[in-house]
């Protein structure tokens, strides 16, 4: 597997999936604004690149029932592979308490309140740096 470079903030750095820096971090960010349009509760980014060789980022966001957690990530599902992102993996779709989307550079976890409670993945990854999520661009 061939890993993919880019820049941020005039640094390069090198990506763990199938995307350059650079657009992991818009895509981040995308993927975040996907699950906040389907009302997706406390959406969190996490860069975890200093403490992960798996992946760069986390979105960690909470619906309120098993309908509103696929409806989530549904949306960022669709939302992330227009822009070209292959999605390797998913587990918990039938389920729907905990899905987790996987698209190499980005793991998103749309969980309902109380697994996330329960596993408290921001404790767990608490030397993560929190992402501010940047208000979506007009248009």
């Amino acid at each position: 597997m061939q890993m993919e470079y880019g820049t941020v903030d005039g640094m390069q750095s090198q990506g763990k999936g199938n995307a350059g820096l650079v657009e992991s971090v818009q895509l981040v960010q995308l993927a975040a604004h996907a699950a906040g349009e389907r009302k997706a509760k406390e959406v969190r980014i996490l860069d975890i690149r200093s403490i992960s060789p798996v992946t760069d980022f986390f979105v960690i966001c909470t619906g309120t029932s098993n309908t509103h957690v696929r409806a989530i990530a549904d949306s960022v599902e669709d939302e992330v592979t227009k822009q070209g992102l292959h999605l390797h993996h998913m587990e918990g779709y039938e389920n729907g308490r905990w899905i987790l989307l996987d698209f190499g550079d980005l793991v998103v976890h749309v969980m309902q309140e109380d697994e996330r409670s329960f596993y408290n993945l921001e404790r767990l990854w608490g030397d993560a740096i929190e992402v501010d999520l940047e208000a979506p661009a007009a248009g």
